[in-house]
């Protein structure tokens, strides 16, 4: 007799006493956990998720609609980027303040050709404000995953208050699991055993997220007047 046959003989011995169960499998386990931890305004779910995204060292901006094309233009220029990469139905109205060299989602774009870009531009399908998580799905102004994955440099723009999810089960409503999703919870980071901190290894070294509408006033870190902000200014 083998090992194996001597473990399914135990395992056999052990569940002889044991009644049938024929409940579905989507049924056998409870899921009772919360959908949502505590009762917040649309507000504070935006503070939240502003909070948290800082919290993983992105750089978080506020404005207004009309701003963004010129908030865009000014991110840009702050790091010298030209070539920018733009996937497919991205609005052209975000990059129109821009001076920049727009670099097309294809793809059979090499790696090499994607680490020479300076910055991608991206949407989003959800953001999770308890978790910090921007979550793009491939679709129209996301483009394919690794667009996100290769250059250092991101920009994702996520419309508040309706993209933003308060917590995971409730992103996953709105996500379909055929999609490729990607979840983006800050910069890439990575650290040894040492705890040596390494930033930019599987993804972009530096991460801002502009929030684009409705402007909180929670915490003081937006302004009410709807101009743009950056958290901490």
């Amino acid at each position: 007799m083998s090992d194996r046959e001597r473990v399914l003989g135990r395992v056999r011995r052990a569940l002889a006493d044991v009644p049938e169960d024929d409940t579905p499998y989507d049924l056998a386990v409870p899921r009772d956990y919360l959908r949502e931890h505590g009762e917040r305004t649309a507000k504070e779910t935006v503070e939240l998720l502003a909070e948290n995204l800082a919290d993983y060292r992105a750089v978080v901006h506020r404005c207004a609609e009309a701003e963004l094309p010129a908030l865009i233009a000014r991110l840009l220029a702050a790091r010298g980027a030209r070539k920018v990469l733009v996937p497919d139905g991205l609005p052209s109205a975000w990059l129109s303040d821009a001076d920049l060299v727009p670099v097309p989602d294809r793809p059979e774009s090499t790696p090499y050709e994607l680490d020479a870009v300076d910055s991608v531009m991206t949407g989003c399908a959800v953001a999770v404000a308890e978790t910090g998580t921007l979550v793009l799905d491939g679709g129209s102004g996301q483009g394919r995953r690794r667009i996100t994955l290769v250059p250092d440099h991101h920009i994702c723009v996520v419309r508040v208050p309706e993209q933003v999810m308060a917590s995971v089960p409730q992103a996953l409503e709105r996500l379909s699991p055929t999609r490729p999703l990607t979840w983006i919870s800050g910069p890439s980071a990575t650290s040894d055993i040492e705890l040596d901190r390494v930033e930019g290894v599987h993804g972009p070294r530096t991460l801002e997220v502009v929030l684009v509408g409705v402007i909180p006033s929670v915490g003081g870190t937006g302004r009410p007047d709807g101009t743009a902000a950056s958290v901490g200014e």
